[in-house]
């Protein structure tokens, strides 16, 4: 029995509302149950997981075909269609690293107050493409957005030199000479190998107060659909109030961030 329209109930939310036309519902159903599965499935099967008799699900099916969804492979099997592919890679390319980032950044600040940035590799040097601060954060340097600095003084550098081989590595110190800036700064390859070494066991890197005397800073990775580096998170914090129990924060944030790129793999410890 249905509803007038001024006894309509509200909408639910949209994330637990169901589609209003009930075959749009069943194509969902149908598309999810060829998502979960590699091979293409036959329609006993499809109709078996799905809860819909086959002569609904081929109907329906069959529409999919036509637009492109879904693909025949043999009579009676199924797999989903190139269309589909189509629209996610439309999808994306509107993907930004920061936009995805920013609120989750925002976050991660409030949590801490200390300054989180989000930086990404540009040839030997890691460029910061966004920042969430507060004046009251008692950083002395304050890098700004399109700030630069060598990959092996930075702990999201240190993140992109751990992904690379050991050639690349290697290239990387013949061009750079790994010059330093404090005391603290990495300068000797085996010492940078050891880092990197490091680094590669823990899915994360630091920088103790190697780009500048007096702050130290923690990084985790951030992956994009195909698994790759394509960003690192970071906090920075003056060097004797760094806490320890932040990395933790840095580390879920990142992760979340990377999930809202596509990210499918398993938290890196």
């Amino acid at each position: 029995m249905q509803h007038s329209s001024h006894s309509r109930k509200p909408d639910p939310p949209a994330s637990t509302a169901e589609p209003a036309i009930q075959v749009l519902g069943r194509a969902f159903a149908l598309l999810d149950v060829l998502a979960q599965n590699p091979d293409p499935m036959q329609l006993k099967d499809i109709g078996a997981a799905t809860g819909l008799h086959p002569s609904t699900a081929h109907r329906i099916l069959n529409d999919l075909v036509v637009g492109r969804m879904v693909e025949r492979v043999d009579a009676g099997t199924y797999r989903l269609g190139m269309r589909l592919l189509e629209y996610g890679n439309l999808v994306k390319a509107r993907l930004s690293v920061r936009d995805a980032a920013l609120g989750p950044m925002r976050e991660l600040h409030r949590l801490t107050h200390q300054p989180v940035n989000l930086s990404v590799r540009q040839g030997d040097e890691i460029v910061y493409i966004e920042r969430t601060f507060s004046e009251q954060s008692g950083m002395q340097v304050i890098r700004s957005v399109g700030g630069r600095a060598p990959l092996h003084l930075t702990s999201v550098g240190k993140l992109f030199l751990a992904a690379d081989d050991a050639a690349r590595v290697k290239a990387y110190v013949l061009r750079t000479g790994l010059a330093g800036q404090t005391r603290n700064s990495i300068t000797q390859p085996q010492q940078l190998e050891r880092e990197l070494g490091k680094v590669r066991v823990d899915g994360f890197a630091r920088d103790n107060e190697e780009l500048e005397l007096g702050v130290r800073c923690m990084a985790a990775g951030i992956y994009d659909d195909a698994g790759d580096l394509v960003a690192g998170l970071s906090l920075s914090a003056p060097a004797d109030r760094l806490m320890e129990d932040w990395l933790e924060k840095v580390q879920l944030t990142a992760q979340r961030i990377s999930a809202s790129l596509g990210y499918k793999g398993a938290r890196r410890k």
